[in-house]
């Protein structure tokens, strides 16, 4: 039975090391003064660097709010564009702090990849895209077809599952880049392309004629993307948590960017804590306890980051509203 204590010896040396290697996330924020988020950069509504060289994007958002509640300031963020095969080795290795690209929350992520993933701030679905003109409008008439997607993705693997089970014969077209995927597609090198729903919608937009395109009411999975941290900093999974918890609460109680300041005087005990004004839930997330108000004057609450950067793709709320408007967004108290 020696080995097998070494073993195990061994086992908590390589995670105590690991844990060292990631933990103190806040303080290197801090210290460099900004936040390093990686995003996806071709993705508009999402992730998406504009020609004047500024980043936009609900994603993007998340990223400003993080670095608000941190740093106090919004505009304190590099961001890295990632691929999707490059996003999680991104993240294990540090080389960002946080990711927000549009990332599904799964089981084998949250555990053989040793990540963490925050609330689900987009709850989404796999969807196909096809030229009008193929006539093509359910899954089964893509039998024999051509389709892109991107490898390094859980939607590579959900049209391998949802094919196989529907008994549909076809070929992936696959490719790296989110950018060649859709160029290849709207230059008639496969018949459909395939991703999450949202996407979809974002690309059809900057297609050359959008209206030639149609996303077929097929919907394979369920794609809850959420904010992801690594392993190994609890101090820093709980503020990205509450970060986007604070951004749930504020649009539940109706506080935005507008109209905070008016909220200062409240009674209310549950926004007196969430606001700073009691209960030290900054200090116990090591920030300054007004952090939950400079995420709001900063980024605004969820429904505005919302309004600002997806409504202009059509993309209706959806299951993406608060609880209390009979969608999935539920905010933990404040407590």
């Amino acid at each position: 039975m020696r080995w097998l204590g070494r073993a195990v010896l061994l086992q908590v040396v390589v995670l105590v090391v690991a844990a060292a290697a990631y933990a103190g996330t806040l303080d290197r924020v801090v210290q460099r003064g900004r936040l390093v988020c990686g995003v996806n950069g071709g993705l508009p509504g999402f992730g998406y660097l504009e020609p004047d060289g500024t980043w936009s994007g609900f994603d993007v958002d998340y990223c400003r709010a993080i670095a608000a509640a941190v740093l106090g300031d919004p505009d304190a963020v590099e961001f890295v564009a990632l691929t999707a095969a490059q996003r999680l080795p991104a993240l294990q290795t540090g080389e960002v702090d946080v990711l927000l690209r549009n990332t599904t929350f799964t089981l084998l992520r949250d555990t053989d990849n040793r990540l963490n993933f925050a609330p689900p701030i987009f709850y989404d679905g796999q969807g196909f895209m096809v030229h009008r003109a193929t006539g093509v409008v359910e899954l089964e008439d893509l039998a024999g077809a051509s389709i892109c997607v991107q490898t390094g993705t859980t939607t590579e693997l959900n049209l391998a599952d949802a094919m196989r089970a529907h008994g549909i014969p076809y070929t992936p077209v696959v490719f790296e880049e989110i950018d060649t995927t859709y160029n290849a597609y709207e230059q008639g090198r496969c018949d459909a392309v395939t991703s999450d729903r949202s996407q979809l919608a974002a690309r059809r937009s900057v297609l050359r004629n959008p209206d030639d395109h149609v996303i077929l009411e097929a919907t394979i999975s369920k794609e809850p993307l959420a904010p992801v941290v690594a392993h190994g900093d609890d101090q820093w999974y709980d503020i990205v948590k509450w970060v986007v918890y604070a951004t749930f609460f504020a649009e539940e109680i109706e506080i935005t960017s507008g109209n905070v300041d008016a909220w200062m005087t409240t009674d209310n005990p549950e926004v007196r804590r969430l606001l700073g004004l009691e209960g030290g839930m900054g200090r116990a997330l090591g920030l300054r306890d007004d952090w939950a108000v400079q995420v709001i004057k900063g980024v605004g609450n969820y429904g505005e980051i919302y309004d600002r950067n997806l409504t202009p793709l059509g993309l209706p709320r959806g299951l993406n509203r608060p609880y209390t408007q009979g969608g999935l967004l539920y905010a933990m108290p404040f407590r």
